[in-house]
């Protein structure tokens, strides 16, 4: 032919032959014939290795395939991904197409280059009634045969949500427990994509719930991995083991938790899974929603009463991981459920000391105020501490302390000298290690004005816990440090402020 060039610098195909696969795409039986008499290939591959026949057979067109086939006998041609017109009918569930083909002779054993066969395609894909043609009407096919990644056409089912193949499969007598090459059986592919219908089909045969993989998984593990919460409810009723632990010691709230699925985390816990159990690494489900930043999670393991002192295996605790990381909404939720704040991890470091060293400043002050309050509160069992308001840990913005944090303000900035506010902080029984953590943050050599004023207001929040009078605590820590006109000035200006609940009338 005159002028036929190539269609594209990145194809193989001439432009005539480009207009022969275009034609078979769109069943135009003309088209084609015209092309054929004027002498065009049409066994001619595009850079795929596809011809004219492949996209006939793939589309479903009766009309343009018997066409082609009286001029390219070759049915059984693969294209670069081992796909025949054969498997192509099969994997866009052309039955008539198949029937041809079978009819003229194809091979009913082609595989792709995944091992997949006719019978393998329609599982997948859904072709109930391609299925039923495949193993009613044709001969030596075996139910069980497996591809390369050793899946029967049951597991492609399963895998793939095809609930009306699964039952057709199980009723042709299907084996029901064979296992791919990964160890999961149709049950565990079923889990892992969330197909409830088909889980609760493949389970009712009789399939053993609990079985594992190659890594120890069960179908509760995939379940809950993929946050499939009617999976995990399902295999949950079925009687499967609750605290099943993979290779590598995981059990399903480890998987949720990970994720931070709240929903089946409560679920799990609603079925007596083991709160703390560690994996090999010694991480707990706490560990990994607060290393995650699962909020709520961690909410919902604290309310469940999990052990927030348990240690991982670099003997961190989850507050040290809130620590590490900064993260101050999780942190305050384990500072209010009472944490030990003593722990050390493997450096030796407090989880105070972890959050100095990462420059965690609010989260520093925090974990100061909690080890306070708590030392506060075993030394007052009796008394009802922070006047009945929620207990909190974060800086405070509350309109009522307004004035007074003013007050602290102007005392460390202005009128404080260097040194000083460690005299102060030792009055007010704060440690050595309470004070280093303050000094850890350095801003230039006025830093010791954000140190007071740091120190002042942490000190406060433990006035205010334990119900006592602010303004008279400061002036008898001023007296104590030898600032008696600081402390005369205080006064003053606090029974000046009449608006003030705290005046100190007793001075």
């Amino acid at each position: 032919m005159e002028e036929d060039d190539l269609v594209s610098e990145d194809d193989v195909l001439l432009c005539s032959e480009k207009e022969l696969h275009d034609a078979a795409r769109r069943n135009d039986t003309d088209k084609l014939q015209e092309l054929i008499r004027k002498g065009v290939d049409v066994k001619a591959k595009n850079k795929i290795e596809r011809k004219a026949l492949h996209w006939a057979a793939g589309v479903g067109h009766e009309k343009a395939l018997r066409l082609l086939l009286l001029h390219d006998s070759y049915v059984d041609e693969r294209d670069s991904f081992g796909m025949n017109a054969l498997l192509l009918a099969s994997w866009f569930g052309h039955l008539k197409i198949l029937q041809i083909l079978v009819s003229c002779g194809a091979k009913l054993s082609c595989e792709n280059k995944d091992g997949l066969t006719i019978l393998h395609c329609a599982a997948q894909r859904g072709h109930i009634r391609v299925l039923e043609f495949i193993m009613e009407d044709l001969e030596d096919i075996s139910v069980d045969k497996v591809d390369k990644a050793g899946k029967t056409a049951l597991h492609l089912a399963s895998e793939h949500g095809q609930l009306e193949v699964v039952e057709f499969l199980i009723g042709m007598g299907c084996r029901h427990s064979l296992k791919d090459k990964e160890g999961n059986t149709a049950l565990h592919l079923a889990a892992r994509q969330g197909h409830a219908e088909v889980l609760q089909k493949v389970a009712e045969i009789g399939v053993d719930v609990d079985d594992r993989n190659i890594d120890g998984l069960t179908a509760l593990h995939m379940a809950a991995d993929g946050g499939h919460y009617k999976c995990v409810q399902l295999l949950l009723e079925s009687g499967c083991h609750v605290n099943a632990l993979t290779n590598k010691n995981k059990s399903a709230l480890h998987h949720v938790a990970q994720h931070g699925f709240d929903r089946l985390a409560s679920l799990l816990l609603e079925a007596g899974i083991n709160i703390d159990a560690g994996d090999s690494q010694h991480v707990t489900a706490l560990h990994l929603a607060m290393f995650n930043n699962h909020t709520e999670l961690v909410q919902l393991l604290i309310d469940a009463e999990c052990d927030l002192d348990v240690a991982d295996g670099r003997q961190q605790t989850a507050l040290h991981i809130a620590a590490e990381q900064g993260f101050q909404d999780m942190a305050e939720m384990m500072l209010i459920a009472g944490v030990n704040l003593n722990l050390t991890d493997k450096q030796r470091k407090t989880c105070l000391e972890v959050a100095a060293r990462g420059n965690h400043v609010l989260l520093v002050d925090m974990i100061i105020k909690a080890d306070r309050f708590y030392k506060w509160e075993k030394d007052h069992r009796e008394q009802e501490p922070w006047a009945g308001r929620p207990l909190s840990f974060k800086q405070d913005h509350q309109p009522e302390t307004q004035h007074l944090r003013s007050v602290l303000w102007r005392l460390a900035t202005k009128s404080l000298c260097r040194g000083e506010w460690k005299i102060l902080a030792q009055h007010w029984d704060f440690s050595d290690a309470h004070i280093r953590a303050i000094e850890h943050q350095w801003t230039g050599m006025k830093s010791f004005k954000e140190h007071g004023h740091r120190m002042l207001l942490i000190w406060l929040h433990g006035a205010v816990a334990a119900g006592e009078n602010p303004i008279k605590g400061l002036y008898e820590g001023l007296v104590e440090i030898s600032r008696t006109d600081l402390a005369e000035c205080i006064r003053q200006k606090a029974n000046a402020e009449t608006s003030s609940p705290k005046i100190c009338s007793a001075m």
